[in-house]
């Protein structure tokens, strides 16, 4: 209790043992904090009790509650809420590192990049977590990928040449196992090299991270404070640990995608149609569409084998796998190269395709291919043609009079009995005479008018009937344009087309084929 004049009235034991030099008649302002001698100033001042409030009494804290008695004095009442107040704390900081690790996660995982996701998260690291952050990717020989971080700064990446055991557990950390907890270093134990550029003031605080990936370890992270700070505490060590599983976990997200794109793009490279041109005196082109629903690599191929010498047989492949996608493009690999390898056997396509459908059956797969062998050789003016289709539409002729023929050659499929059957269909070429082989995309491509109708057999033939005397890459071009112009931006499959033609000095005739209807 004290007066108007600020001095002690009385007080309790509590109270005493609380404020060891306040005595009845001591000056308020002499032997109570400073925050409690200013609320009575106020309090008396007002001639009302007025409301609680709050301060600390060395490391304790406490809220105090204002009572006037009936001759003016004011009682004090506190009551300690230190452990309430560090809860809330605990709470709050919690709450802040809750959301920083959300923040985290949706900063790195926003890449799939690798280099940009060590940006992000020693960046992160050194803002949060210490004064200076070093994330090591796991060595190549004596060679450490790093990327280096200073609060505030800017992220720098290097190769650097140094052994990972110079630093002490940055090793084990690297190597993820056995699965190693934080260590704590020394200052002096850190070589130079570890310490980013612009780390201002001696390093006072030092902990390796290991950065733990899916199944393999993705790194460790250096954190560093700088002498003039607290050192780390054991919350903030296992706040250090849960950043860091979520950093490796990134890091492993982003390797992984970056090692799927890479095996993407070499099927896509190896399963993208070569280039066609003149060979042995035949007109050779080929176009590929892929379809329209997304995927990649798809089923549908082709390849041009040219002979060894001059007066002998070119072979074309055409293809179409059963299925899309990267299954279907691993098929279609498998087939090309068995086609390749069987190409001493070429003059005899029966036998080519009765290898190919047991080596398709002794995969025990259930995908299954239709095929078109062409083999060409140049005879005079003309081009001689050995056909077989296998499950396949036969290759169309277009004669120099604009009339369109199916080869006679029929099969069945590839890769689907356990014995297959197939004709062979002998044609000659004239000069400016073509043969075209093409998959289903063109003749199943629904469009038209209504957007119901099918390409069809009829309106491929009337699309080439307009292309005699046209070089092999004008044909092309036409089918994959009237096709593509049928369909519009309605969904349709892969498109193949190859075109033999026997050149011709004469030029092709401008008249084209009417609009397909």
């Amino acid at each position: 209790m004290a007066d108007a004049d600020g001095r002690v009235v009385e007080l309790n034991e509590a109270a005493a043992r609380l404020f060891p030099r306040a005595a009845p008649g001591a000056n308020l302002a002499a032997t109570m904090p400073g925050w409690l001698a200013e609320a009575h100033r106020i309090a008396s001042g007002s001639g009302i009790a007025g409301e609680p409030v709050w301060g600390r009494v060395g490391e304790r804290s406490f809220e105090a509650h204002p009572t006037r008695s009936p001759d003016g004095n004011v009682v004090w009442w506190l009551v300690e809420d230190t452990d309430r107040r560090q809860a809330e704390v605990t709470l709050c900081t919690e709450r802040g590192r809750t959301a920083l690790l959300a923040d985290e996660s949706n900063a790195i995982l926003s890449t799939l990049n690798v280099d940009r996701c060590m940006e992000v998260a020693v960046r992160l690291a050194a803002e949060q977590l210490a004064d200076a952050a070093v994330l090591m990717r796991p060595a190549v020989g004596q060679r450490l990928l790093a990327a280096f971080a200073v609060r505030g700064g800017e992220v720098h990446r290097r190769t650097v040449e140094a052994d990972a055991v110079e630093v002490p557990g940055l090793s084990e950390a690297l190597q993820g196992f056995p699965p190693i907890p934080s260590c704590w270093i020394a200052p002096g134990q850190l070589p130079s090299w570890a310490v980013p550029e612009g780390f201002d003031g001696p390093v006072g605080a030092v902990v390796v991270t290991p950065l733990p990936g899916h199944g393999i370890p993705e790194g460790a992270l250096i954190l560093l404070r700088r002498r003039d700070r607290p050192e780390f505490s054991r919350n903030e060590e296992v706040f250090a640990r849960l950043f860091a599983a979520r950093a490796g976990a990134a890091l492993s997200a982003a390797r992984a995608f970056a090692e799927q794109a890479g095996i993407t793009e070499i099927l896509m490279r190896e399963s993208l149609p070569p280039r066609l041109h003149h060979v042995r005196g035949v007109d050779f082109a080929g176009g590929y569409r892929a379809s329209v629903r997304g995927e990649l690599v798809g089923g549908d191929f082709y390849d041009v084998h040219p002979g060894d010498d001059e007066g002998e047989e070119s072979l074309v492949v055409l293809g179409d796998v059963c299925g899309k996608g990267l299954e279907a493009a691993v098929t279609t690999g498998q087939i090309r190269a068995t086609l390749r390898a069987l190409l001493p056997m070429a003059d005899d396509h029966l036998r080519m395709l009765s290898l190919l459908n047991g080596g398709l059956l002794s995969m025990r797969s259930d995908r299954f291919v239709t095929l078109v062998l062409a083999s060409a050789v140049r005879a005079g003016d003309r081009v001689r043609l050995r056909l077989t289709a296998a499950g396949h539409p036969p290759p169309l002729i277009v004669r120099s009079c604009g009339a369109v023929e199916e080869a006679a050659t029929r099969g069945c499929l590839i890769g689907a009995f356990p014995d297959i059957f197939a004709s062979t269909a002998e044609v000659e070429l004239a000069p400016g005479e073509s043969c075209v082989l093409y998959t289903d995309g063109i003749t199943e491509a629904r469009g038209g008018p209504l957007g119901d109708a099918v390409f069809g057999d009829e309106r491929l033939k009337d699309a080439l009937s307009g292309c005699a005397g046209m070089p092999a890459e004008a044909v092309v071009e036409r089918v994959l344009m009237l096709a593509a112009q049928w369909a519009g931006s309605r969904g349709h499959d892969d498109m193949a087309v190859v075109a033999i033609t026997a050149p011709t000095d004469r030029i092709p005739r401008s008249g084209g084929a009417p609009p397909i209807q």
